[in-house]
C-alpha cells in the first residue's frame, strides 16, 4: 500500500467507527445512560423573579434595606481549607443582619434569598430598585491564594473603572427615560449625560459614606483587612439611584476569619456594628446630612 493509501485507512478508520456507533444509537440496539442530571431552575425568557416580602414597620415611609447574601444553588462562591462554603457563610451573615434591623425597629428590610437559590447578579440589584430601596447591601466572604490575608473589607463602585460602565449605563436609564426620578424625555443627549454623571457621582459619594460608617462602627466590633475600603467594577453595584456597597465579611480561606464567619457570636457582633452603620446612613440621608464627593475625599 502506498502512501496515499495509508492516510487514507487513517482517516477512514475513525470515520467509520463513528458511523456505525450511530447507526447502534439510533436504532435502540445501544443507549447512552448518564450517570448523572442536573436540572437548574431557570425563568422563562423574559421573565422577572417574583419580589421576596418586606419585613419590619408596617410604615412604608421608613427606609428600605435590601440584604443580597452572595452566591447560593449552584453557586457555592469561594470554599475554605476545611470546605467551608462562601453561599453557606454569606447566608448565615445576612439572616443575621436581617435579624438585628428587625429588632432595631428603625427601617424596613427584603432579602434577596433567603434560602439555598440561585440568582443571577443582574436580579440581585433590580430586586432593589423594584423594591424602592434606599440602599443595597451584598454579604460576601473573600478569598486569597495566600492564607494570611485576612479581615473584612467594604467595596463600593469604582470611579475610575466606570467611564465605560457609565456610558451602557446612560443608555440603560435613557431607554427608561428617567434617572433619579427626572425625566430624561426629550432633554437631548449632552443633558442626559451630565444628569446621569451627576447621578452616577452622588451615588459614589453616598456609597462611599456608608462604608465609612461600616468601618467606624465595625472598628472595635471585628477586624478589618489591612485596605478596609476598596473600590471595583462589582455588577452588583452598577446602580445609579441607589448606594450600594459589597462587604466582604473576612477570609474564608484564612482558617481564622473561617471559624469566626461561622461562629453566632462573631456574626452577632459582626451584624450588630452593620446594622449601627445602615441606621446612621439612612439617618443621615433624611436629614440631608450626607457629605458630598469633595467633603467626603
Amino acid at each position: 500500500m502506498d502512501d496515499r493509501g495509508i492516510i487514507a485507512a487513517v482517516f477512514a478508520a475513525p470515520v467509520l467507527a463513528a458511523a456505525a456507533m450511530w447507526a447502534a444509537f439510533s436504532t435502540g440496539i445501544a443507549k447512552i445512560e448518564p450517570r448523572y442530571v442536573v436540572r437548574l431552575e431557570l425563568a422563562a425568557s423574559g421573565e422577572r423573579i417574583g419580589l421576596p416580602p418586606i419585613e419590619g414597620p408596617a410604615d412604608a415611609g421608613r427606609p428600605l434595606v435590601v440584604i443580597d447574601a452572595g452566591h447560593g444553588g449552584h453557586d457555592p462562591g469561594a470554599s475554605g481549607q476545611n470546605g467551608e462554603r462562601e453561599k453557606d457563610v454569606t447566608l448565615a451573615l445576612a439572616m443575621s443582619l436581617r435579624t438585628a434591623l428587625l429588632a432595631d425597629g428603625r427601617v424596613r428590610v427584603a432579602m434577596t434569598r433567603d434560602t439555598d437559590r440561585f440568582l443571577v447578579l443582574e436580579e440581585r440589584a433590580d430586586i432593589a430598585h423594584r423594591l424602592g430601596a434606599d440602599l443595597f447591601v451584598s454579604v460576601h466572604a473573600d478569598a486569597a491564594q495566600s492564607v494570611e490575608a485576612r479581615g473584612a473589607t467594604v467595596y463600593t463602585l469604582s470611579d475610575k473603572a466606570s467611564d465605560a460602565v457609565a456610558e451602557a449605563l446612560a443608555a440603560r436609564e435613557n431607554r427608561a427615560d428617567s434617572v433619579n426620578g427626572v425625566a430624561l424625555d426629550g432633554r437631548g443627549e449632552v443633558v442626559s449625560s451630565i444628569l446621569v454623571d451627576l447621578a452616577r457621582r452622588e451615588m459614589r459619594a453616598r456609597s462611599i459614606r456608608f462604608g465609612d460608617l461600616v468601618v467606624r462602627e465595625g472598628t472595635s466590633a471585628f477586624d478589618f483587612h489591612v485596605t478596609p475600603q476598596r473600590e471595583a467594577a462589582f455588577v452588583v453595584l452598577k446602580s445609579l439611584d441607589l448606594p450600594s456597597a459589597l462587604i466582604e465579611a473576612g477570609y474564608i480561606s484564612n482558617q481564622d476569619d473561617a471559624r469566626k464567619m461561622h461562629d453566632p457570636a462573631w456574626q452577632k457582633r459582626f451584624s450588630g456594628a452593620l446594622a449601627r452603620a445602615i441606621e446612621i446612613f439612612l439617618a443621615e440621608g433624611r436629614a440631608g446630612a450626607v457629605p458630598s464627593e469633595t467633603e467626603g475625599r
